[in-house]
This record gives C-alpha cells, structure tokens and sequence, in this order.
C-alpha cells in the first residue's frame, strides 16, 4: 500500500459548520442491502405477524431510550426528532400495510416491512419539497431498526478487525442518519462525510446541535477514500481536502484556529517518545495541548517561504525564541533552512536547474549561502542563553560534509554568549545513512526523513503523481535502512528520531518499533493515532 497520497480538493454540501482534519474511519452502513425474502405457509401468517409486532415493541422501546438520552446530551427539540419515529411505529397505517402484505403476498415479515418502508420513502422522495423530500430518510431509519429486531443486530463498521468506530477520526459514511449520528460516541468524532442527505435531515440537525463538521453530497466520496485516508473538512463552506499539505493545514491554523477540530489528547506511551513537526510557531500551543514530548523537526524555512517573518537575526530570534518558551522545557530541534528543490525562497537567488531534486537545496545551499546561514546560526544561540538548543542539518550526505557546516555555524557565533547546542544530522541521504556509523560518532543526535529517503533510494520522484503507487514504505531494504541507522545510534546512546509520512502512519508503528525506532516526530494532528496504535503494539506484545 502507498504511503504517499497527493492532495485532491472536492466540494459538497455544507451540512454542520466547523473544520476537521483527521483520518478517515469508513463506515459501511449496509447491513440490510439483502433483505431475507420468502414465501410463507398459511399456517405461518399469524407467527409472521407476531414476530413483527414483537420486533416494533422491542424498537420503539430503544427509540424512545434514545429521545431520552438525545434530551438529557442535546436537547429538548433534537429529542423531538425521535419522538417522530415513535410515532411512525405507531401509526396504525404501518401496521396494517405490513399486516396486509403477510397475509395477502404471504411474504415474510423483513420483506413486508422493507416494501412498506420503501414505499413509504419512494412517496416522499417525489414530492417537489424539499424540507419534506429530507423527512423521507426517517422512513429508512425505522426499517433499519426494525430489521435489526428481527435479524442479528449489526453496527455499522469498516470491516477492519480492529475498526476505530470513528474515535478521533472522520466518518465517511453513505448517509448521516440519526441513528449514525447518536450511535457513535460524537463526544470523540472529529467530523461526518456522506454521499446523500440535505441540510434539514434530522442527522445534519442532530450535526449541528452537537457542534460535530459535517459534509454531505459527495457521491463517489466512498470509492475515493479507505480507512486511514488523511482529510480535511469544512462544514461551513462545503470544501473536503483529500491527503492535505501540511501548508494547508498549517493555513487554517492560522485563518480559522477556532474552527478547527483536533483529535482528543491520548496520554504517552511508554516505549516510543512521540513529539511533533511544526512549521509556524503558532502551531506550538496545539502541540503542547496534544501533551507531545518535544518538536522532533521545526521546518524553519517555512515561515519564509510563506512570508510570515522577513530575513533579519532579529526575525528569525522572535520566532525560535517564542517556540522555546511556549514549548514548555520540552526539548525542540531546530532544522536548519532546507531550501532548494520544491521549495523557493523569495529574495534568494537559486538557479533554475534541470534536476533541482539532485542539487543545490539542503546544507548545499546553505554552505554557498554563508550571510543566511550566519543570521540563522545567531539567532539560534541567542534562544541557547536561556536553554539548550538543538539544530538539525538537511541533507548531509557525509561525514566530512557535517563536520564542515558545523564549524561554520561555531565560526558564525564565536563573538557572542551562547548556551549549549547540540547539533544533530538529518538522515535523508543514502549515502549517510550508510555511513551512519561514523556520522554518529561526531552528531549528537540524528532524524530519519523517511519522505526523500524513499525518494533517493527507488529513484521515485516524491512529487510526480504518476508515480503514486511507486512511493511505498513496503521495500525491505529501506526497513533495513532504518534499522542500520537507529542501530548506530543506540550503540553510543544517541537519539535517532524518525520523522516523515512513514512516522505518522499508524500502520506502521509496530514495524517502527520492532525496527528499533524509539522516537517519532509527526504532524501534531496525528499523535493521538500513532500513540493509540502504540498502545495496541505493545499489548499484543
């Protein structure tokens, strides 16, 4: 399976206000797309009529404990909703309709109450209102319910063993039902995606009264996506991001901060130290409040890029200088600028080149550009007077190469006061990574980005769409990558964190571990996941 997705925006119908950005939990709702059907013998008829009654009592006793319990969470008028369903079962036309097709058409009674049901929707559907035309899903709740009295009571789940029924994730789903919306524990749901259903059915209204995003209207949204499909929803304008960029959420961080929605806080995990990737500064309070153990990887350059912070010592010491203090004592690393290839810096004059992947970006750039190097060095051993510092180096290639941009870092900040800075290689490199050994006997630390390392190793560009399902973790011989690296750091007690996709892919966090790996760096939005993952990991083992 791909590790690398590429962002894809859809639009639909905006059911519930709020944004969300989390991993999908796909629900299949289905469970009654085959209504058993069967000829029934005379002297069955008044045990088939029996067997629905009982299935209606036993349901509108469990509606009506839902309007209670939808009364005492939400309120008085989203209780009223099921009230409405109360009524329907008892509406002596349903009782007769589904009376008469046992007796007349000797049907069974899930086939009685299915074609009743339907009919009853169909009838509705047709009618040139919409408000009314919405109500119709009512009658499909009821059939539901009542087949699920009478046949083995499913829920609603994606098939997955370990199916997470939508805590912390975003439930996509064909329709939001009322019987979906309550069902679910909402208090842990980050958000509802559907094929159907309009903005006055009752499980939008129940959406909204719970403060849940939710969008509607999206018809091949469930052939699009799987379970753990990374989105972002916007309730209030209708807009579903498919795999975004971390500058997209970076920018609704910043736009819409009270809008959005994260996954509820899981405690850490003994065994693998979970910390975050920030891009912005303003992205530290949500770190901290996701209780992360540290900033694994502060992508400095995008700031710049972005145009938040211009280019001063200054600058770039508010900056470094406010991560430090919001970050609570919790160590941060610091990744030098990493500018080059997809990633232009205004003002600085990179050359147009025919492979920019394979050439002036990272520690290379960098070491041709000593004035930016220099202002970034000084501000960072300003913030080191209050505390320790750490500072990564992109793209390192070798050992000789480290040592060389280091000393230009002490040589950029030997007329001033600093602290203690640690300085550290990130591990992107084949050719580091080979030679891991002995880059660590110099580093004091190091960072597998696994995104260009799969990259550089299978000659698969990390941007090209055509080469999707070529950009996968499910090579063994980058596993053992991993392993040769995180082996020379644990030989001289040195941390080795693993940042990337890869590091924030629940799927893979047992294989991180068993690899060796005991620090990860993700995206703040993903720690509640590789955390629960974690904690699964190590009960099975």
């Amino acid at each position: 399976m791909s590790n690398k997705r590429f962002e894809k925006i859809i639009t639909g119908v905006a059911l519930s206000p709020g944004i969300a950005v989390a991993r999908i939990c796909l629900l299949n709702d289905g469970r009654h797309s085959d209504v058993p059907e069967y000829t029934i013998e005379s002297k069955n008829i008044v045990t088939e009529i029996e067997r629905f009654y009982k299935a209606r009592a036993t349901a509108m006793q469990n509606v009506i404990r839902v309007a209670a319990r939808v009364r005492s969470k939400i309120g008085e008028a989203e209780g009223g909703i099921f009230d409405a369903h109360v009524m329907i079962l008892e509406d002596p036309q349903l009782q007769e309709d589904v009376e008469h097709l046992i007796k007349e058409k000797h049907l069974n009674a899930e086939s009685a109450i299915a074609e009743t049901l339907d009919n009853y929707e169909v009838r509705l559907l047709e009618i040139d209102d919409e408000y009314i035309r919405e109500r119709a899903t009512d009658f499909g709740e009821i059939k539901r319910r009542l087949l699920d009295e009478l046949g083995e009571k499913l829920v609603a789940n994606c098939g997955d063993g370990e199916c997470q029924r939508g805590h912390n994730r975003i439930v996509v789903a064909e329709e939001l039902t009322p019987q979906l919306t309550v069902d679910l524990d909402t208090d842990s749901v980050m958000g509802f995606v559907t094929e159907r259903g309009g903005v006055n059915a009752h499980g939008a209204i129940l959406a909204r009264a719970l403060g849940v995003p939710a969008v509607s209207g999206l018809s091949k949204i469930r052939d699009m996506v799987s379970c753990g499909t990374e989105i972002l929803i916007n309730g209030t304008s209708g807009e579903v991001v498919l795999w975004p960029r971390e500058r997209t959420v970076v920018k609704i961080r910043e736009t819409e901060p009270d809008q959005l929605r994260m996954p509820t806080t899981v405690e850490p995990v003994d065994g693998l130290r979970v910390m975050s990737n920030i891009s912005m500064p303003s992205e530290i309070k949500c770190a901290v409040a996701m209780k992360s153990e540290g900033i694994g990887l502060y992508r400095t350059e995008i700031e710049l890029i972005t145009g938040g912070s211009d280019y001063c010592e200054d600058c770039f010491y508010d900056s470094y200088y406010k991560v430090f203090c919001e970050n609570q004592g919790a160590p941060i690393a610091y990744r030098m600028f990493d500018i080059g290839s997809d990633k232009k810096l205004p003002g600085l004059n990179i050359p147009n080149e025919r492979n920019p992947a394979l050439g002036l970006r990272g520690a290379r750039l960098l070491m041709k550009n000593k004035d930016l190097l220099k202002m970034q060095a000084r501000a960072l051993a300003r913030v080191s007077v209050h505390g320790n510092v750490s500072v990564t180096y992109p793209m390192i290639v070798d050992k000789n190469q480290f040592l060389k941009i280091k000393q230009m870092f002490n040589d950029a900040i030997s007329d001033m006061e600093y602290g203690q800075i640690k300085h550290g290689v990130m591990f992107e490199v084949p050719s580091a990574c080979l030679l891991a050994e002995e880059i660590m006997e110099v580093a004091d630390f190091g960072s597998i980005g696994t995104n260009d390392l799969v990259q550089y190793m299978f000659a698969v560009d990390r941007d090209n769409e055509l080469l999707v399902d070529e950009f996968s973790p499910d090579h063994q011989v980058l596993w053992k990558m991993l392993e040769l690296v995180s082996a020379a750091g644990k030989n001289r007690d040195k941390t080795i964190t693993v940042c990337g996709e890869l590091a924030g892919d629940p799927r893979y966090i047992g294989k991180l571990i068993e690899s060796g790996v005991s620090a990860v760096s993700v995206s703040v939005r993903m720690i509640p996941a590789v955390r629960t993952a974690a904690n699964e990991y190590f009960k099975k083992n």
